[in-house]
């Protein structure tokens, strides 16, 4: 597991950064984030919320798309589908999302994602279809 606290990875993404997730890895076809646990994250049974774990899901399914070496023009995409399963549940420290790159085509990538439950247990999966979009 990689220390978040150690990187500076641009997440270059307003809700994420207020949501409190840090990207930790990030190369051509492969995307990890981390989110610290905390109260405010959960739901009414103390768990956390499901919408928190699709955020991450949907996120690491997105950027390991993105990925651009420094001085490259920076890549954006939009989710066009996102199916999610929801696994286990638990308590734990922190949520670790890992994304990965299926298949790329000219406008549109398919990609796949896991978020793990302090990089031990798996709480869910998901897969996705997201559509660059053209730079302005």
């Amino acid at each position: 597991m990689t220390d978040a606290s150690t990187l500076s990875i641009p997440i270059d993404n307003p809700f994420l950064e207020q949501l409190g997730v840090v990207l930790t890895d990030w190369s051509p076809g492969y995307a990890e984030m981390r989110l610290d646990i905390s109260p405010e994250l959960g739901n009414r049974t103390g768990r956390i919320h499901g919408g928190v774990i699709c955020t991450l899901l949907d996120s690491v399914c997105g950027y390991c798309g993105l990925y651009a070496a420094p001085g490259e023009p920076a890549l954006r995409s939009l989710t066009l589908s996102l199916t999610s399963n929801f696994i286990s549940s638990g308590d734990g420290a922190a949520l670790v999302a890992k994304g990965y790159m299926v298949r790329r085509g000219r406008s549109v990538y398919f990609s796949r994602a896991e978020v793990w439950l302090d990089d031990a247990e798996l709480l869910a999966t998901a897969v996705g279809t997201f559509k660059y979009l053209r730079s302005s």
